[in-house]
């Protein structure tokens, strides 16, 4: 995994460029749209899906995952990043239009320290922050950064490609919130960490429109309640 390692950032951050295939990636945005619309939760600026089960402080009632999701999760497994104490057992599907982001935030304690994203259909650009206000409260991932003066410091941008692996662990995943803007596209900049070891061409000022973009954060809960649920939909 070192090769995938992105440099001049904290520790750690790993970046895999066409981590699935595009026709693994058609699979994974046909299988997304065709889920039970039960599956489906429309917050304010997108909609997800929780797959494993809905990760709370009580403990994760467990849910069996489809294959279709196990297949990935076993390949993430592959990297080695994860015992068989922290297998992967939690799938959050988010679905962002082109204009949708998300706030900075940071994932919280009720997942194992290290996070990881398959992006499809879309590029877009996920950016780093640090608070500058040691007062400020820092919610969860559905929620939003909230401070008085609202000081968050930029401090690194990485290019998320479609069809691309991100892993988040240590710092980087602990103390630094990450966020997407809510733009309609993004633009190639010198900042973006991972520029060097992306697969696709890109040039300094690119404008990169967005389409429909389906994430996967793949995830370790470890605290899980014994009651195992069956939704193989």
């Amino acid at each position: 995994m070192e090769a995938y390692k992105v440099l001049g950032v904290p520790d750690t951050i790993y970046y895999i460029s066409n981590f699935i295939t595009r026709d693994e990636e058609i699979e994974i945005i046909s299988k997304v749209n065709n889920a039970p619309k039960p599956k489906w939760t429309q917050l304010s600026n997108r909609r997800l899906q929780n797959w494993g089960g809905v990760p709370h402080p009580n403990g994760m009632i467990a849910e069996a995952v489809p294959q279709w999701l196990r297949n990935y999760m076993d390949k993430i497994e592959m990297t080695g990043l994860f015992s068989d104490k922290t297998k992967l057992n939690h799938v959050l599907v988010n679905e962002y239009t082109p204009g949708q982001g998300i706030m900075p935030h940071l994932d919280g304690p009720l997942f194992y320290p290290t996070v990881t994203t398959i992006s499809c259909g879309s590029d877009t650009v996920l950016n780093f922050y640090c608070s500058r206000d040691s007062s400020s409260h820092i919610h969860s991932e559905n929620n939003k950064f909230e401070n008085g003066d609202h000081k968050l410091n930029k401090q690194y941008s990485l290019l998320l490609e479609r069809r691309s692996l991100l892993i988040l662990q240590d710092d980087m995943y602990k103390k630094y919130l990450h966020g997407i803007d809510e733009v309609d596209s993004d633009v190639v900049t010198d900042s973006i960490a991972n520029l060097k070891q992306i697969d696709g061409q890109y040039a300094i000022g690119q404008k990169l429109i967005r389409d429909i973009r389906i994430s996967l954060t793949i995830r370790h809960v470890p605290k899980t309640s014994k009651l195992k649920l069956n939704f193989l939909r």
